[in-house]
């Protein structure tokens, strides 16, 4: 296994990355990489999903959805 030394860590970070491995009663490692583990897969998740969300955008037509013009929807709102 590989070992991953990281340096200028700031003292608050450090205490609350030992706060919340005591709480799940890990080791202060063992913490660190499921964080890390969790954040990369958030991410990776979340660029697939973004992605996906832009895609669907492009394609919808909010006339094709019975959703009105915008023009129309500001004709009428200045009329009240």
């Amino acid at each position: 296994m590989t070992i991953l030394h990281v340096r200028n860590v700031p003292e608050e970070l450090h205490l609350r990355l030992q706060r919340r491995a005591e709480a799940q009663r890990r080791s202060l490692s063992a913490e660190v990489i499921m964080l890390l583990e969790w954040a990369l897969t958030e991410t990776e998740m979340a660029s697939g999903v973004t992605l996906e969300a832009i895609r669907r955008r492009r394609a919808f037509e909010p006339a094709a959805a019975g959703a009105p013009d915008s023009t129309t929807l500001l004709r009428e709102d200045r009329e009240r």
